[in-house]
């Protein structure tokens, strides 16, 4: 495993990182088994958030014994001054610290909620307030839209940006990352596999290497997932023209018009189940239709409880159409399901 620079932070990093919802499914010891293999692996960055169910306490419980050996970077989806003191001393004891690495604004998505931030009454003053007690070491931003992220940084007021990267979603390693790396912001890279639809992990890495000034921040829930990217890391890296071929077929499948599988957009008040319902074109396409019909029957039985309400259509980071997109992908299971007459 080498180990970069983040920014111009000061500190270094392992050249990819851990990203901490997948062990939320995870019993307390599994989690514990889980992130205690990554570090001896070799990775040092972990990252969470306050929303990640207990995603805190199992990093908390698992590496506080190596707290100065490792990095921690967390979220806060609060605005308000109030509201992030609250997150912020959650995040600490959550965490079993007395400082956190890297405390980042989650998922700012527009202007108003960067005015909410950073008002007299915003969330921003008091991070720079404890980042001056020693509570936060370094403060950062993540979005999904990629010309908030832009504005974001150009305020110099965060030494890193998260934004989606990989071999499909392409868009921050222009501008975003150009910008970030000249003026020596850290740049982490969530969703190395878009949401689950890169289901090649040797070719969504062999992309993210090309990359050395980001961080990607896999997801892990078990050793053997540890196991399978660290592997990675520890060969040389070469993309070959077979490679560029794979990845233009799955750009070519998908579009852009696809569910990252970030789930902001539930619970749904009405009870669907909306991520796995999105996936079914997906699953359908790499199984077969009778396994994804008897495999999803529940969550697509679940859409015809929509209501176009448009909930789901605001917390969308992405702003896809989903009730359109559900009734597109039951109408292609109703299809299979009359085909195969299940």
């Amino acid at each position: 495993m080498k180990y970069v620079p983040l920014g111009k932070t000061g500190i270094k990093v392992s050249e990819v990182g851990f990203g901490g919802i997948p062990i939320i499914r995870l019993s307390n010891d599994e989690a514990v088994k889980v992130l205690l293999h990554a570090y001896a692996r070799g990775i040092t960055f972990y990252d969470t958030a306050n929303m990640y169910r207990d995603s805190e306490a199992k990093i908390g419980r698992a590496l506080s014994p190596v707290r100065n050996k490792i990095i921690i970077a967390t979220k806060t989806t609060r605005r308000d001054a109030k509201g992030f003191l609250k997150h912020l001393e959650k995040s600490l004891n959550d965490l079993n610290t007395d400082y956190i690495d890297l405390y980042q604004f989650h998922q700012v998505a527009n202007v108003e909620e960067w005015q909410k931030i950073s008002s007299n009454e915003g969330a921003l003053i008091e991070a720079e307030k404890a980042k001056k007690a020693g509570k936060i070491r370094f403060i950062g931003v993540t979005s999904h839209n990629i010309q908030i992220a832009i504005k974001l940084i150009k305020t110099r007021l965060f030494d890193t940006v998260q934004f989606p990267f990989n071999f499909i979603e392409q868009d921050a390693k222009n501008k975003l990352h150009k910008y970030s790396k000249d003026k020596g912001i850290g740049i982490i890279a969530m969703k190395p596999f878009a949401g689950g639809v890169i289901d090649n992990t040797a070719l969504a890495f062999k992309y993210l290497r090309q990359f050395p000034d980001v961080i990607p921040i896999p997801g892990f829930d078990s050793v053997q997932s540890v196991d399978d990217i660290v592997s990675i890391y520890n060969s040389p890296n070469e993309v070959t023209d077979q490679d560029l071929e794979k990845m233009e077929e799955y750009r070519q499948e998908l579009g852009r018009v696809f569910c990252r599988r970030c789930e902001y957009c539930q619970p749904c008040p009405e009870g669907v189940m909306i991520t796995p319902a999105m996936g079914y074109p997906i699953v359908a396409s790499r199984m077969s239709p009778q396994v994804s019909v008897e495999f999803l029957k529940i969550p697509m039985e679940s859409t015809l409880k929509c209501t176009e309400c448009g909930e789901c259509i605001e917390r969308c980071p992405y702003e896809l159409p989903i009730p359109d997109l559900l009734k597109k992908n039951y109408d292609l299971f109703e299809a299979h399901r009359v085909h195969l007459k299940i």
